[in-house]
């Protein structure tokens, strides 16, 4: 995840430092003596770090050291608000399971450990070989070999091996290949920022306006391959849409049960170029499997392998989060909001995986936690004045104005102040000035100062609880826009992103994202749009603000029904928005900073996936369990 460096060439289950566009100083890290002892696979190394820091942090606060910030005091029994608005949400399922988990892999020997790490390295050779050598199989061997190593999740192995190889396949180009190779190689280019044609696909097209298509994998490979279009591309508008046809006809005549026919139905639910791959990468490891006619034994294994090696340091990531989140004690302190750490942790893997992201992880998982909190408790428990006065504090990131708030706000936010404490002590000293662009940065933006971050959001939230007060709707879907695309945290969340991130995101960057670039609104767009479509008819059953639908109803003068089909074409063009953005060649910023704004928009699709998974947590219980609780055991 660097350029001009060489990337990491054997495996290890020691945390690796944060990925980098350089290695010219060591950044180790180590969890402080005061940790349980992490498995021998995740040794800690003898240097102090930000996973120290961020450890002896949180342990002071759990021994009861408080910060000045803090208040101490207990909540106010007397605040019947906390058991009116009691259980409104699901409760934790996970808890601090994660505290006390013991992954069997983690158990094992060293030198149980250390034949892994070298058969990993091993294997990862051999696929590296397979890499060089698929120019002899032609282009569709080529296209597929690396399609399928980046839906194992094992891409960021082999990234200079990958970047060597996309010149020489779009420069070969797919004059003579069939559909389904044409079809794979645009989107795969596209994919890694080449604007490639779509003039490729006409001579596929017939006289009656469709495409020369029959068989169920080159419509699949046509549908997701359209998705990567933007604005004007019209034959990607009719692919879309006859392939989308033409695959659900199909559907209806496959068995359940086949791989195909669960691939075609999640594609219909979310094309796969917007799908997050490590939410899938499992269950893509069995399919591939079962695949007699592709699977390669030695990527199969590797994938295995290199599965159960990131679990593990994922699960090391969430018992540091697990235990900074118990001493915010969400359960007790807080009964109205969602307890939702674990769905947090989740959210934040579909931006960055890789092990070498986790201290990118653990602060943007706290950033997301906090934003939660925040939303629940300007939504469900603070009184309009207690909105405006807990802004204040947090416009001036200053406790002291806070003795008039209720003892549940006063704790939440000291811990809030506390928390970005504690992020700032995770980053190196030339990291810090990162912090003023997570809480201060103000840039004028088209209509109105648009300061997004920390404090812009809860000026936000303030906003919508004005709104609702007044029974104000905005008359435009555009004027509800302006509030409600800041008061979704994604521009926060986009700053907050390469927070943790090493130097490859620069002082420019932060500036870039600060600057709210078209980009991050078309990420705040698509999450607005997503969010009002699948939680309209829930808050219609609680005083709630206006949702986009609500403007759309009144601008057009048109049903409930008719808004929320109209909203849909809405989202797709904001989509079309963020594709352009991907592909255009003047965001020179680097390929790893831009990618996780597009993982992070890929993550909304997925959270509001029919229905809001992650405030209706159980839906998310399997995904969680299968990436962070069960490793695969049939391995070589």
């Amino acid at each position: 995840m660097h350029s001009g460096s060489t990337i990491m060439t054997t495996f290890s289950f020691k945390p690796p430092p944060p990925c980098s566009s350089s290695r010219r100083r060591s950044c180790h890290v180590h969890v402080g003596a005061a940790a349980a002892s992490p498995p021998p696979l995740i040794r800690r190394c003898p240097s102090v770090s930000w996973r120290w820091r961020l450890r002896q942090h949180t342990c002071r606060l759990q021994r009861g050291q408080q910060s000045p910030q803090q208040n101490s005091n207990l909540v106010d029994e007397d605040d019947s608000r906390l058991s009116q608005n009691a259980g409104i949400f699901h409760p934790s399922i996970w808890g601090d399971f994660f505290l006390g988990y013991s992954n069997p892999a983690a158990a094992s020997s060293q030198q149980q450990q250390t034949q892994m790490a070298e058969r990993a390295d091993k294997l990862k050779e051999e696929v590296a070989g397979m890499i060089a050598s698929s120019t002899v199989g032609g282009q569709h061997e080529r296209l597929h070999l690396i399609d399928t190593l980046e839906r194992l999740c094992l891409d960021h192995l082999f990234e200079e091996e990958i970047s060597a190889a996309l010149p020489q396949i779009e420069a070969a180009g797919v004059i003579d290949c069939d559909l389904g190779t044409v079809a794979l190689w645009f989107s795969l280019l596209r994919r890694h920022r080449y604007r490639v044609s779509p003039d490729v696909f006409a001579r596929f097209k017939n006289e009656e306006g469709g495409f020369l298509a029959d068989n169920p994998e080159d419509l699949l490979s046509l549908y997701n391959a359209a998705h990567m279009g933007t604005h004007g591309e019209t034959i990607l508008d009719e692919a879309i849409v006859f392939t989308r046809r033409r695959l659900e006809t199909t559907l209806r005549d496959m068995e359940e049960s086949s791989l195909l026919a669960r691939e075609i139905k999640s594609a219909l639910e979310i094309p796969l170029p917007r799908r997050v791959r490590i939410y899938e990468s499992k269950h893509y490891i069995s399919a591939y499997e079962q695949d007699d006619a592709t699977v390669h034994e030695t990527v199969l294994q590797l994938a295995k392998l290199n599965s159960n090696i990131m679990q593990l340091h994922h699960q090391h990531d969430l018992e540091i989060i697990t235990r900074w989140w118990e001493g915010l004690h969400v359960e007790s302190r807080f009964p109205f909001a969602r307890d939702r750490v674990v769905e947090c942790y989740l959210w934040i893997l579909g931006v960055y995986y890789e092990p070498c992201y986790s201290r990118s992880r653990i602060i943007l998982t706290m950033i997301i936690a906090i934003v939660t909190l925040l939303d629940d408790i300007y939504d469900s428990y603070a009184t309009p004045e207690e909105c405006k006065i807990l802004t204040k504090c947090i416009e001036s990131w200053d406790a002291k104005a806070a003795h008039d708030l209720p003892e549940c706000i006063k704790f939440a936010l000291g811990k809030i102040l506390d928390s970005f404490q504690t992020i700032e002590n995770m980053l190196h000293q030339e990291e810090k000035y990162r912090m003023s662009y997570l809480k201060y940065f103000q840039f004028p933006y088209t209509y109105t100062i648009f300061n997004f971050q920390t404090e812009d959001l809860v000026r936000g939230y303030n906003m919508e609880v004005n709104m609702l007060e007044e029974g104000y709707i905005p008359k435009f879907v555009e004027e509800h826009l302006q509030v409600s695309m800041r008061t979704g945290g994604c521009p926060l969340l986009s700053c907050a992103s390469l927070v943790g991130m090493n130097d490859i995101a620069t002082r420019d960057c932060f500036d870039w994202v600060s600057r709210v670039p078209n980009m991050v609104r078309a990420l705040a767009r698509i999450l607005r749009l997503l969010d009002d479509l699948q939680t309209y008819e829930r808050e219609q059953l609680i005083p709630h603000v206006a949702s986009t639908i609500d403007s759309y109803m009144k601008e057009h003068n048109v049903s409930i029904e008719v808004a929320r089909e109209k909203i849909h074409p809405l989202k797709e063009d904001s989509w079309k928005d963020f594709n352009s953005e991907w592909l255009n060649p003047d965001n020179t910023y680097p390929k790893q900073v831009l990618e996780r704004i597009f993982n992070l928009t890929r993550t909304m699709e997925f959270m509001y996936n029919q229905e809001d998974n992650f405030t209706n947590c159980p839906n998310l219980k399997d995904t969680i369990n299968l990436l962070f609780v069960e490793p695969f055991t049939e391995l070589i």
